[in-house]
């Protein structure tokens, strides 16, 4: 089942980010990989931020988790998540199709460069990656992440969004 995260649910969607963010340790460059991947802090200030977290749940335990955040033009896909132990499941399809199904606003998704799994995941969910420009220009005006993580990400889209009129 697909429910909208609530408060007592903040120690799994950290559990789970932490734990499912472990396949990024030595593919992610050693400049942006830190233990735990995001701290506590970290988490309450992307949701202070506005990152709306969904949880897929069986039997009461949250297997995945994913948040989608508007930002006024476009909707973000943020912190795509699913317990190590229940990948390939189709956990992560039917939580990102939950997510983007009533979306009026194009959706962008940015991702690790060297994660090719998360790239491909995305891919075979009907996204597409931009190009290197209008990568850099969307990670800085949507994001607002570091330069080094800018040089080591991609953006994906939905089609939605027009690229030209960056």
């Amino acid at each position: 089942m697909i429910r909208q995260c609530r408060d007592n649910d903040f120690n799994d969607i950290y559990e789970i980010i932490n734990d499912a963010a472990s396949a990024y340790k030595g593919i992610i460059p050693a400049d942006r990989w830190h233990e735990p991947y995001m701290s506590e802090s970290e988490l309450r200030e992307q949701i202070s931020n506005g990152v709306i977290f969904s949880c897929y749940t069986d039997n009461d335990e949250i297997i995945g988790v994913m948040g989608i955040q508007d930002k006024e033009e476009v909707k973000l896909i943020r912190h795509a998540y699913v317990r190590t132990s229940k990948r390939n499941k189709g956990i992560g399809r039917m939580l990102l199709k939950h997510l983007i199904s009533d979306s009026d606003k194009p959706v962008l998704i940015g991702t690790w460069k060297d994660a090719v799994w998360a790239i491909s995941f995305y891919q075979k969910n009907g996204f597409s990656l931009v190009d290197e420009n209008s990568k850099n220009h969307l990670l800085k005006k949507f994001w607002g992440v570091p330069e080094r993580q800018i040089e080591t990400s991609v953006v994906l889209t939905d089609g939605k969004f027009d690229l030209r009129s960056l």
